[in-house]
């Protein structure tokens, strides 16, 4: 697909959104605190609507098809960005980060982000203009990942794992203080400069970003071949992800279900991407090298609401869930209760096997 965006249209929204993120930086430097529920929700609900107003622009300058490009592939990368969120919070508990310093340690975390998904996006545009059959190496991959995320065996202690090993090795390399001097990255301990925690975090967060890079970018590749929307895409879900963060607090912990929405849509986009490849195929021992046009393609727009139901499902199934087990353990609580009330057990257990009779056959 060519992209029919004119070049200053590019030009002006890359600088735009640039803008954005040196204003968000600054204002979190300038007074760093804990958001509240009301301030990071409108927040969220800003980067959201400039997404949407980003997608209107769009379809008014090169018709309905880049726009919902630009969409799916946004929605995939929250969606990815949400997960993101769950290693976060590991990072910050682990680490004991200061709450009121965690905004700028998200912030980081973000550009950094940004940054490897850059080199990704012009590293992969380059590789699929020189090299369609990538397309099969990028589906199988993000099958796998699904199947990883479906199945992961200990949610994230793997990147846990990570993580220490990472305290480990900078501990060798750097002289690194126990504790924290606000968010500074160096202080002063009996007059040694040293490293304070925050290097630490840095570094996980950035680890961390490098690894959900390298599963994100095939992802969105599988719905546009376009490295501007690839790459604005990642930024719009990006720039409301601090926000996010403290805005859905303690509800990620009720979001069980999610990961399986996620690999629902790295498995679909991974069988797209073969498909696509197939389609398209220039490999001499795949049908002689010659495309395979009775393999479907599967459009934008049904990419688009293959995401929107998968997430909508696995959001509804784990709020259901949870609300399913606060009342049953509310229930528990009120029979308790009422048991110590009439000094009675809550529940009357069954006697052990071996006390029961001997059976009449014996």
């Amino acid at each position: 697909m060519d992209l029919v965006l004119p070049v200053w249209f590019q030009i002006g929204s890359l600088v735009a959104v640039t803008l954005i993120l040196v204003a968000d930086l600054l204002i979190i430097l300038k007074r760093p605190h804990i958001p509240s529920t009301k301030e990071s929700t409108l927040w969220v609900v800003f980067y959201v609507t400039l997404a949407l107003i980003f997608a209107g622009v769009m379809w008014f300058f090169a018709g309905g098809e880049v726009a919902g490009q630009f969409v799916a592939g946004w929605l995939t990368e929250y969606s990815l960005s949400i997960d993101n969120l769950f290693v976060f919070v590991l990072i910050m508990s682990q680490f004991s980060v200061p709450r009121r310093y965690q905004q700028e340690v998200l912030m980081v975390g973000i550009i950094i982000a940004l940054v490897l998904r850059g080199l990704f996006i012009l590293v992969g545009a380059a590789v699929i203009e020189h090299f369609s059959p990538i397309f099969y190496l990028f589906g199988a991959f993000l099958i796998y990942t699904a199947v990883k995320q479906a199945f992961p065996g200990g949610d994230h202690d793997s990147d846990v794992k990570q993580e220490n090993f990472l305290l480990r090795l900078l501990r060798r390399g750097i002289d690194i203080h126990d504790e924290y001097d606000g968010s500074k990255l160096r202080t002063v301990v009996d007059g040694r400069k040293m490293f304070t925690p925050m290097i630490i975090v840095f570094a996980a967060i950035g680890v961390t970003d490098l690894l959900f890079a390298i599963d994100s970018i095939p992802a969105i590749f599988g719905i546009t071949q376009s490295a501007f929307i690839v790459f604005t895409a990642n930024v719009f879900a990006l720039m409301g992800l601090r926000q996010l963060y403290f805005l859905l607090g303690d509800l990620l912990d009720r979001l069980r279900y999610l990961h399986y929405g996620i690999a629902f849509i790295l498995a679909f986009i991974g069988v797209k991407l073969i498909l696509h490849a197939l389609h398209e195929n220039e490999l001499p021992f795949i049908n002689g090298g010659e495309h395979i046009e009775w393999v479907p393609v599967i459009s934008t727009w049904v990419s688009l609401a293959v995401i929107v139901l998968s997430m909508a499902v696995a959001t509804i199934a784990s709020l259901s869930a949870s609300a399913r087990e606060r009342r049953a353990d509310g229930e528990d609580e009120a029979a308790a209760s009422v048991a110590v009330e009439k000094g009675t057990p809550a529940t009357v257990e069954q006697p052990p096997a071996s006390d029961a009779k001997p059976d009449a056959r014996s």
